[in-house]
């Protein structure tokens, strides 16, 4: 049993293990940049989980907030497997795909 790998940032290793390159824990991935939390929305397509981060934008017209959101596409590893409705923490990383440029790092619930 191999053991998981330091990536850097203050979060739990995942239980079960991996043979996955673009693993941060058990493969080569590197992580740098943000780090985001938001709900998993989506699991849909294969080793990916689409995040839905949500905020507060200020009006000054109005003197208000209005909620918004935005859509995350990050890779979702075998060993963490988050599910939807699953609150998840997400790290920057390199261009993975068109889209995906984030990979899930822990499962919060």
């Amino acid at each position: 049993m191999a053991k998981a790998r330091n990536i850097g940032i203050d979060v739990k290793a995942p239980v079960k293990e991996c043979t996955d390159d673009k693993c941060p824990f058990h493969g080569e991935l590197s992580i740098r940049g943000n780090l985001v939390s938001g709900k998993v929305v989506s699991t849909r397509a294969q080793k990916t989980a689409i995040i839905e981060k949500q905020f507060q934008h200020y009006l000054p017209k109005f003197e208000r907030f209005e909620r918004r959101h935005s859509r995350i596409v990050a890779y979702n590893p075998e060993c963490i497997a988050a599910k939807e409705g699953d609150v998840v923490t997400i790290a920057e990383c390199r261009p993975l795909s068109k889209t995906k440029a984030f990979v899930v790092v822990e499962v919060s619930k």
